[in-house]
């Protein structure tokens, strides 16, 4: 087990929940990471047991994910006592194919509380407590999607609103319909479109941030950048392929020797800097085994000099990292 540690609290919004400054990213324990013959669900139930024996009060998970596979794990490791203590955070509406690939997204009213009804089932909960569509529907009216969220909340099915991956305009609109809880965005030293009219928006309408991707999906966690199989996602992804992977080696490999020039991991940095960004930024870390949760829980322990800020500033800007941060498909749906 993993030894209980101090984690900073946060609230998410002007009136969500309060959880612990580090939650823990469940995807990757179903699907995009490894492949099938890698994933072992006995070690990600321990993962997940362990994290919140550590202090770990947001679980983060997907109905979409291993196409419900993951909520059902969820659902498991949360049986019992350990419910009440954990904030589960739920995205919707992603369509996939028998096959495993994508075919769309699905914000239409009807599908969001078909796709709530399956989710509480997986789950085995009478309430999720923090529901956001994955993306921004195009064919259907914002408005409507998010409404239909409204509609759960005041049915006692759902107890606070998420977006994700909503533009500024986009933010406002919902916010509008009924007062969003929290906006999760992609948000590392890798990627900082949140930064900018985004986040004041979000700060000026009391929008807490669950930031995803802190570690840019493993590409700052190791001094190298692994080689990935076919059936991992990050083997076709722009940053870690062709010659955006040979310059964005030596960035990373930067980023952990000024990580060892302080006493951290590279990963504790990365977290770390996630989390320094403000006391309304929540970070996701990701992992599927109990021997890494020490050390990303580590970066709650992790204070930076202003200095050494200065220096990621000014080393990791927005052009820092080469490539896009999905592939074009990809891109078409997210904050840009």
């Amino acid at each position: 087990m993993t030894a209980p540690v101090t984690l900073p609290q946060r609230r998410l919004g002007r009136s969500g929940p309060v959880v612990s400054a580090l939650g823990l990213g469940a995807m990757g324990m179903s699907d995009f990471y490894g492949t099938a013959a890698t994933r072992d669900d006995a070690e990600s139930l321990a993962t997940i047991e362990a994290a919140i024996d550590a202090g770990v009060t947001l679980v983060n998970t997907g109905d979409f994910y291993g196409m419900g596979h993951n909520e059902r794990l969820v659902g498991r490791a949360l049986a019992g006592a350990r419910r009440e203590s954990v904030t589960i955070s739920v995205k919707f509406g992603a369509l996939r194919t028998p096959s495993g690939g994508w075919s769309g997204f699905d914000g239409r009213p009807a599908a969001v509380k078909n796709f709530a009804a399956y989710s509480l089932d997986r789950l085995g909960v009478d309430v999720i407590d923090l529901y956001q569509p994955a993306r921004v529907d195009p064919a259907v009216p914002l408005e409507e999607t998010v409404g239909a969220v409204a509609d759960l909340i005041r049915e006692g099915k759902v107890r606070y609103l998420g977006v994700s991956e909503m533009n500024a305009a986009q933010l406002r609109r919902a916010h509008a319909v009924h007062p969003v809880t929290a906006l999760e965005i992609e948000y590392s030293l890798a990627t900082r479109v949140l930064e900018g009219e985004l986040l004041d928006t979000a700060r000026e309408l009391g929008v807490g941030v669950v930031a995803y991707g802190a570690l840019s999906r493993g590409l700052l966690a190791r001094p190298t950048i692994a080689d990935y199989a076919a059936g991992d996602f990050r083997a076709h992804l722009p940053r870690f392929t062709g010659e955006n992977r040979a310059r964005n080696a030596a960035t990373v490999a930067r980023l952990h020797e000024l990580a060892a020039s302080h006493g951290m991991t590279g990963a504790q940095l990365a977290l770390a800097w996630v989390m320094s960004r403000g006391d309304d930024v929540v970070t996701l870390f990701g992992t599927t085994r109990r021997e890494r949760l020490a050390e990303n829980l580590g970066a709650a322990s992790v204070t930076l000099a202003p200095e050494l800020l200065a220096t990621l500033d000014a080393e990791f800007g927005a052009d820092a990292i080469a490539g896009t941060r999905y592939d074009a498909f990809g891109m078409r749906m997210v904050v840009q």
